[in-house]
């Protein structure tokens, strides 16, 4: 079939992955070759490898003229290296995914089919994955639950990163400068007409997870934060509340003076009350410092990320070092 001009960029963040993004690689290129409508384009993101990763993506990048090659300068973060890769995209639709092959590069021309049928964005939703242990369909669950509850843009259970999206969707994502950056909720808050793709994710073939449960905690306090208000909002209804249980205490003691009622010392319950309140209080101090801790970093404006390098089979890229990208 002849190609129809249209283009269609697959970005990949890389972060130690040697061990598995030449397979990666030999998997995901066959899918794209069987796009034969479609010009395609690889960008690898290193994130600050500590391996090899980068030299294996430079000798694929000298072998295949569609493979480029962004090496950023350090380790900013697996949000930020898609990000990175969204910047440099210039095609009609845009495919994240990560290298580890628990996306399968095999949904790629499903999700193809969805975008030329109108979806600007279509999310690949893991129904299950192949080695998955109690612990982490929990942790999951726990994770899409905390995020839906507290943040004000919803997010379908089992989306990750892995979507397509159309050139207007990524301008769109373009527009949004915040430096914590949840990209799931960020897709999720643009809008545009959507669809939804199911897979099951298959076990690694090498290497382990980037994501311990404590990436994945401040992944779910980034998504909280960088959407919502409502621990504030928290914060101000228990407080409202408090003066609320006090005022009514007060009304007790002065019913109980008035009735010549003696008031027996309780010194248990005031320390477990001052206990109590001052925990809250200090545990919504911080909260505060969060948001305000947030904000001082927005305002310092200091790049997104730095670019080290990239490399490329095709016309030469620019390769100052440490070029600054922000918003």
């Amino acid at each position: 079939m002849a190609a129809t001009g249209q283009r269609l960029c697959i970005v990949v963040p890389c972060y130690n992955e040697a061990e598995v993004v030449e397979l990666f690689y030999q998997r995901l290129k066959p899918v794209l070759t069987g796009l034969s409508d479609l010009e395609h384009r690889i960008v690898f993101v290193d994130d600050g490898s500590q391996d090899d990763t980068l030299a294996r993506l430079e000798r694929i990048a000298r072998q295949d003229p569609c493979v480029r090659v962004l090496a950023l300068s350090r380790n900013f973060g697996h949000q930020v290296a898609l990000t990175a890769g969204l910047d440099a995209a210039d095609a009609d639709a845009v495919l994240m995914m990560d290298a580890d092959l628990q996306h399968p590069p095999e949904c790629i021309p499903t999700m193809v089919q969805r975008w030329r049928q109108g979806y600007d964005v279509v999310s690949a939703v893991r129904q299950r994955t192949a080695d998955s242990s109690l612990f982490k369909r929990l942790s999951s669950a726990a994770f899409y639950w905390l995020v839906n509850h507290l943040s004000d843009t919803p997010i379908v259970p089992g989306a990750a990163d892995f979507c397509l999206l159309s050139w207007q969707a990524v301008q769109a994502l373009r527009q949004c400068p915040e430096r914590h950056r949840f990209l799931r909720g960020m897709v999720s808050w643009i809008g545009f007409a959507r669809a939804t793709v199911p897979f099951t994710a298959p076990p690694r073939p090498a290497g382990r997870t980037k994501y311990a449960p404590a990436r994945m905690l401040a992944l779910a306090l980034d998504a909280i934060f960088s959407f919502s208000i409502k621990p504030i909002r928290w914060a101000t209804h228990l407080g409202l509340g408090a003066v609320g249980l006090s005022l009514v205490y007060l009304a007790y003691i002065l019913y109980c003076l008035l009735r010549g009622v003696q008031l027996v010392a309780g010194w248990t319950s005031i320390i477990f009350v001052v206990t109590f309140l001052g925990g809250v209080q200090l545990a919504f101090i911080g909260v505060l410092g969060e948001y305000i801790g947030r904000i001082f970093e927005e305002v310092k404006r200091r790049p997104l990320y730095l670019l080290k390098a990239t490399s490329s089979a095709g016309p030469a890229d620019p390769t100052p070092q440490a070029t600054a990208h922000g918003r």
